[in-house]
């Protein structure tokens, strides 16, 4: 029988699972580790070849004969990178990666050239935000200007990742319109933000074509023999890592509401039509399905609950104890984790805060409570404003790893007042990335099955790992919830200053 596989470059790692469609069984899954560069200005970057040689080791991994039956493939990859590529291909600086905010003042100097951030967003649907691929190409001219000058090809990482399977340079609407250049109204790109970006070039030229979401490529006998899988292998568009997600949380029609706990953490609820805020309260993305994919992202998500860990000397395998230790409100102790700078709330220049401390609550298991929470509440925050436009939802499928943790998801029923479901397949992006390989597959053999159908057949939830909201602690983190939101109206103005 003939397999499917996805493949997830994220921050941290990157993944490949293997699926049986017959079965509706992984039938292989491998990882390898990602290094990040970072420095004091906020830059965080990655070699592309990273990617590559970790895809590679995790191909490498998983038995040869599962991989001679797979028949197609799909990468889902982390948002808004840059990776520039000369003429020939060859990749001319690091990427800079979705977390880097060393380039938050060519954010600005975009959105000014054509009138402030309510103009951004009237042109394609979004301000342009640190860590957004647009902000990076001035960077890229003033502090690697020989890079730039040899600029040929702008790619994001998962298209970069494309590349190296199918030798073809393209794209696809969801994870185009993480860049600051789609006007996500109407699928094309926008020239007045492509000359706000750079006035003396035509970056235009740069942009590969756009591929339709059902779209299919021969993969390059050279990666196919590399990786081991077979030359008539077929490889589909991909897309971002929420995008994948999406798919792999079965967030493929309206009404649907998908949290992602990872490095970042991520709310997205699927449209039929454009979901375009005027104040840019959420990313107003596409989806990779052809629709769209209205998307809350918070910088720090389990990031957070990591760094505590390894200050305090615990595995976050340990960490599910301490909050059981610990009451709802963490005695008072409040943690802002902008460890990274913070998206949402758009905060690029902010830093962690852990305020209330007193001789009860200065205690690991308190501040391991106060940094999932504060993570929690960053993404309530988010959500709040879902609701303030009036998109109503009745449960949340939650993804990611810190999913995995009882004590979290728990957490998250009672924060938001909505039971939670847990896919059986818990790498929701490299899932669905190998579930959009099925269905362009499909497609091009002729079915007629919708991404939803897909979906639908494919997509199971682990009852044991679902969670409904417990109203003895409702009071208890609202009034939380209220004290970090009095902390945020707080420092806000110091952090943008």
């Amino acid at each position: 029988m003939a397999f499917t596989a996805g493949i997830d470059a994220g921050t941290q790692s990157l993944k490949v699972v293997v699926y049986d469609a017959a079965a509706r069984a992984l039938v292989a899954t491998a990882s390898a580790p990602l290094d990040l560069m970072g420095g004091d200005d906020g830059r965080r970057e990655q070699h592309p070849a990273d990617w590559v040689a970790a895809m590679q080791a995790c191909f490498d991994r998983i038995d040869p004969a599962v991989r001679a039956r797979i028949v197609a493939l799909s990468v889902s990859g982390q948002q808004h990178g840059f990776v520039p590529l000369d003429a020939e291909g060859n990749v001319l600086a690091p990427a800079k990666l979705w977390c880097d905010t060393s380039t938050t003042a060519e954010c600005a100097q975009i959105m000014d050239a054509v009138g402030g951030s309510t103009a951004t967003i009237a042109l394609a649907g979004n301000p342009i935000l640190a860590g957004y691929t647009a902000s990076k190409l001035p960077w890229t001219k003033t502090h690697r200007p020989d890079a730039y000058a040899r600029l040929a090809t702008i790619l994001l990482p998962h298209d970069y990742l494309n590349f190296v399977l199918t030798g073809q340079r393209f794209c696809e609407y969801g994870d185009a319109s993480g860049t600051g250049w789609l006007d996500v109204r109407t699928r094309t790109w926008s020239a007045e933000l492509l000359h706000a970006t750079d006035a003396e070039r035509d970056l235009a030229e740069c942009l590969p074509p756009i591929a339709a979401p059902d779209a299919l490529f021969d993969i390059n006998p050279t990666a196919a023999a590399r990786l081991g899988l077979p030359a008539t292998a077929k490889v589909a568009v991909g897309g971002g890592d929420n995008m994948m997600a999406a798919i792999g949380t079965g967030c493929v029609e309206e009404g649907r509401l998908a949290m992602s706990l990872g490095t970042s953490g991520t709310l997205f609820a699927y449209s039929d039509t454009p979901v375009v805020d005027p104040d840019g309260a959420w990313a107003a993305f596409c989806s990779s399905t052809g629709g769209w994919l209205p998307l809350i992202c918070t910088m720090n998500c389990t990031v957070a609950t990591e760094q505590v860990a390894k200050a305090f000397g615990f595995s976050t395998r340990e960490g599910d104890a301490h909050l059981h230790a610990t009451p709802p409100g963490a005695d008072g102790l409040v943690m802002l984790p902008f460890l990274n700078g913070e998206r949402t709330p758009d905060l690029p220049r902010g830093k962690g805060v852990l305020a209330g401390m007193d001789t009860n609550n200065l205690t690991a298991a308190h501040v391991y409570r106060a940094a999932m929470e504060g993570a929690t509440y960053s993404l309530k925050y988010g959500f709040d404003a879902f609701v303030r436009a009036g998109m109503c939802f009745d449960r949340i499928v939650l993804t990611g790893g810190g999913s995995n943790s009882a004590a979290w998801r728990q957490m998250v029923a009672d924060v938001f007042g909505l039971p939670v479901e847990v896919p059986v397949q818990s790498e929701g992006a490299a899932f669905g990335a190998a579930l959009q390989a099925l269905w362009a597959l499909g497609r091009a053999e002729g079915e007629g099955a919708s991404i939803a159908d897909i979906t639908h057949e494919h997509i199971a939830f682990d009852a044991a790992l679902s969670a409904t909201p417990d109203a003895s602690r409702a009071q208890a983190y609202a009034t939380a919830y209220t004290r970090f939101l009095q902390h945020l109206d707080a420092v806000t103005p110091l952090q943008r200053g």
